[in-house]
């Protein structure tokens, strides 16, 4: 997959951690190139389903070079933060690497944010990264966040900065909102639900960038084909919910834990919440279900 090509099914992964917090890079790159080979088209690393802005600087990086042992063409980090300086750092050593394009939160501490004052952060951004020009996409997250990237601003963004800025992850879960940025020209939008990858080509989406995509990459990679297969759709649908009603990230890195019989992934870093042993349960019966062979 090419840089200008990036679209299709794209699993948000997890990063392991010991139980003293350290990362464990060849457990991570034993889950990214699985999901590689099962029906990825893609992945986004360092985001919220990795635990990105629960990471210093260092352990980004340590997460960013390990997967260097993957094609790194298919793969988008996350390089957002609060601060300019580092999110500089990050995203050209992203550049550097060889990655196919970053995904960049707003500086969201100072808020309200003005969309002059975004507007200038991002200029100060692609100029400060223009020695390695690696593409860019918004990631839209205002639950998160407090900012929202307005559809304007965003078109506004992508027509100054043609060759840099090239799409969003939308995660804010309002369908309208991805449609409205799905019709900004030359602008790949990768709603968080994998769901609508059934709608992709009537709401001109790219594809979908999601963390319930790690259990059961290639029911998405078949709906990405189909597109009109509804009971395919039910049925990756439901398996999303039935995940999501548990917390979020832990429930995803047992169930990578279940898939891989590699205990590290039952650790998630402060302040995400521990598993019940209720939760345990019924994370135990989707993984039986979710890794018999079809």
């Amino acid at each position: 997959m090419s840089v200008t090509e990036f679209r299709g099914v794209v699993a948000a992964v997890p990063t392991p951690f010991d139980e003293e917090g350290r990362i464990d890079t060849e457990a991570f790159v034993e889950h990214a190139s699985w999901c590689l080979n099962n029906g990825c088209d893609g992945l986004n690393v360092l985001g919220t389903t990795g635990e990105a802005n629960s990471l210093s600087f260092e352990q980004r990086s340590a997460v960013m070079v390990a997967a260097e042992a993957l094609d790194t063409k298919r793969l988008m980090v996350g390089t957002g933060t609060p601060d300019l300086e580092t999110t500089i750092a990050l995203t050209s050593l992203a550049g550097c690497l060889g990655y196919a394009a970053v995904l960049v939160l707003p500086p969201y501490y100072y808020k309200p944010a003005p969309d002059d004052g975004l507007f200038a952060w991002f200029a100060r951004l692609i100029r400060g990264t223009a020695k390695n020009p690696i593409p860019m996409y918004l990631y839209n997250f205002p639950q998160m966040t407090g900012i929202t990237y307005s559809p304007a601003f965003a078109a506004r963004l992508a027509e100054a900065f043609p060759d840099r800025i090239k799409g969003a992850k939308d995660s804010s879960g309002d369908l309208d909102y991805a449609r409205q940025l799905s019709r900004i020209p030359n602008f790949a939008v990768f709603p968080s639900n994998e769901a609508t990858l059934a709608d992709a080509g009537a709401d001109n989406y790219a594809g979908t960038i999601s963390a319930t995509i790690n259990i059961a990459p290639a029911l998405s990679a078949k709906l990405w084909k189909s597109q009109d297969d509804t009971p395919l759709q039910d049925r990756v649908l439901r398996l999303r919910q039935l995940i999501a009603a548990n917390p979020l990230i832990p429930a995803v890195k047992y169930l990578v834990a279940k898939r891989s019989g590699n205990p590290v992934w039952y650790n998630a870093a402060p302040p995400q919440p521990t598993l019940s042993d209720a939760h345990r349960e019924t994370l135990d019966l989707i993984a039986a279900r979710a890794y018999q062979p079809e």
